[in-house]
């Protein structure tokens, strides 16, 4: 019987729809025309959404699948999990009017992109996974290590805020540790991706 092969092509879709809201809220937090970069995340996470449907659709649909339809649903609704959180930063963002992020936040918003382009170089490479363990074992070990990175920005950041706001304005604080802790979130989603990716290369090499 022949295979549904058109999971990798709806995979890719979805890992572009990543890079994209990473790269908008990486120029979101650089503080220019933050609202145009927050509506950009807003729709490509309604995009995302609408191919996660389609995965799961066909899913239900196909006969034979490429790998597991345990894991094919696990990797998609992994990826939408991460766009859904930058999303859950950008409503943080609008209801706290924010325009104006530290640069620790501005550097995470560099790391999230890094992380975004490993897990869409990763994902097409599922389709001849044998051929492409070596790079892909590279590519998730690399998000990891991105992943340590956000860790390490994150809690300068809020000793950062808390040296500047905390006996003074903790209003400021709070709202600075929330975004902090969104951003963090964000890189945390894509290290569960790369551990999905892990599994099934595991399980079929």
């Amino acid at each position: 019987m022949p295979r549904e092969d058109r999971f990798f092509d709806l995979f890719a879709r979805h890992s572009r729809t990543i890079v994209g809201a990473a790269e908008a809220l990486n120029e979101l937090l650089s503080g220019k025309d933050t609202e145009r970069h927050c509506q950009r995340i807003v729709e490509l996470e309604n995009e995302a959404d609408a191919i996660t449907r389609e995965v799961l659709l066909a899913i239900r649909r196909s006969f034979i699948t490429p790998f597991d339809r345990g894991d094919i649903k696990d990797l998609i609704m992994s990826m939408d999990d991460a766009i859904d959180m930058m999303h859950k930063t950008v409503k943080t963002i609008r209801l706290f009017e924010q325009t104006k992020f530290d640069p620790g936040m501005q550097e995470m918003g560099g790391v999230i992109v890094q992380a975004a382009k490993l897990v869409a170089e990763a994902v097409p490479l599922l389709d001849r996974m044998g051929a492409n363990s070596s790079r892909l074992s590279a590519l998730t070990e690399e998000v990891v290590k991105v992943e340590g990175r956000s860790d390490e920005l994150h809690e300068r950041g809020l000793k950062d805020l808390f040296r500047r706001h905390g006996g003074t304005n903790p209003m400021a604080y709070i709202i600075g540790s929330e975004i902090y802790g969104e951003l963090e979130k964000v890189v945390d989603r894509f290290e569960d991706v790369a551990n999905e990716i892990s599994g099934i290369v595991i399980e079929n090499v």
